[in-house]
């Protein structure tokens, strides 16, 4: 079998995405910042994908500017919240995705900004009476704080945060690639300056994403060159990818609710699976309760086959994802993870869910976690 079981890092394309992707590819090539037919039919286009996501995440339009992906959205919110709106103060977390905290260390080392990092629960949930104190303490900062973590899955009470943002004139960031087209949206209501996304996690084409940025927050061009992105973000648009991105968003949010039923009922099943046949087998962070409903962060006994344990799934057929807490050899381990001090002799792998997967793949999975786990324990 080939089950793939990784969808937190990619997911396949949807064969709908891929069509309306192909048919424009073969028939509309205008560059659409020009001004004849072919380019109008284009700019259309790009204009209708705009709207159609806005009205999904009930914003406007007019907040919705295409990147190349999640981590262009995250590093054009935190820079140009230092460069462009005066923040002297970053509020973040140690588990936070590079594409976030590397930007924020830059900053820092380059005297720009001061950082601060709010505490940690046991289960991994952001402490949200700390980060109330740390806004006390540094009023008209950047909280930078992501909606989902892509590790272990636990979800920010985004609604509270940006109250308490509200609260303390701080501007909010968050870092929703993971949760974008997994959860509702509603922009008029949250109080939030900036979102990130990336396609490619909602069954679209990777390469492109896009940043909403409230219309209260005015900045000067991230990049410049072209009039394109509202003179936000100068160069020719990835037409095919936005116009694909849009179709994934709109097929995610039209099945929303019973996809998420199907993905929520495969994680259960397989951490119970997992419990009845691996004995002394754990998770990390906070799997049942306030969770992204396509993450499971499976914490495994010790073995002496912990360095091997993804390779062994990948010769069995099974794509996953791992870490650990320490570093070993190449590997520099997993920063969420460590943050979280789980038992270095214990593997961790990451499994993630999509519209695809079934439970006889589960099944599967299991079988072939509880031969390797029973031939140890009796070697």
């Amino acid at each position: 079998m080939n089950i793939y079981l990784d969808n937190a890092a990619t997911t396949p394309m949807h064969p709908e995405v891929v069509a309306v992707m192909t048919k424009m590819m073969q028939e509309e090539y205008g560059n659409p910042s020009s001004t004849h037919a072919h380019g109008r039919i284009v700019r259309t286009q790009i204009e209708e994908a705009r709207k159609k996501i806005a009205t999904y995440l009930n914003c406007t339009p007019g907040e919705i500017f295409f990147t190349s992906g999640g981590t262009e959205a995250d590093n054009m919110a935190i820079r140009k919240s230092v460069t462009d709106c005066g923040v002297k103060h970053i509020i973040s977390s140690v588990i936070e995705h590079h594409a976030v905290s590397h930007t924020i260390e830059e900053l820092v080392h380059k005297g720009l900004v001061q950082s601060h990092y709010v505490n940690l629960l046991e289960n991994g949930h952001i402490d949200l009476n700390h980060l109330e104190e740390l806004l006390k303490n540094y009023p008209n900062a950047l909280v930078s704080l992501m909606h989902a973590n892509n590790e272990i899955g636990n979800l920010l009470d985004i609604d509270k945060v940006g109250e308490l943002c509200r609260e303390y004139n701080a501007l909010f960031h968050c870092d929703t690639v993971q949760t974008m087209g997994h959860l509702p949206f509603d922009l008029a209501k949250t109080h939030v300056h900036f979102l990130a996304c990336g396609a490619h996690k909602f069954n679209g084409p990777k390469g492109v994403g896009f940043i909403y940025i409230n219309h209260s927050t005015k900045l000067s061009p991230y990049l410049t060159g072209g009039s394109q992105e509202r003179n936000m973000r100068g160069g020719t648009e990835n037409v095919y990818g936005i116009v694909g991105m849009a179709k994934a968003l709109s097929l995610a949010y039209d099945h929303l609710e019973q996809e998420k039923k199907q993905i929520t009922d495969i994680k259960m099943y397989m951490k119970e699976q997992l419990e009845k046949h691996i004995p002394g087998v754990k998770f990390n962070g906070d799997p049942t309760e306030s969770s992204l409903y396509t993450v499971l962060n499976v914490s495994f006994p010790p073995t002496p086959f912990a360095e091997m344990l993804l390779f062994k799934l990948d010769i069995a057929g099974i794509s996953a994802s791992g870490g650990s807490a320490c570093s070993s050899g190449s590997s520099i381990g997993s920063h969420v993870l460590a943050a979280l001090k789980p038992d270095p002799s214990r593997p961790n792998v990451r499994f993630s869910f999509g519209r695809q997967n079934t439970k006889e793949e589960i099944d599967y999975v299991v079988s072939k976690l509880k031969e390797m786990f029973q031939s140890q324990a009796s070697a």
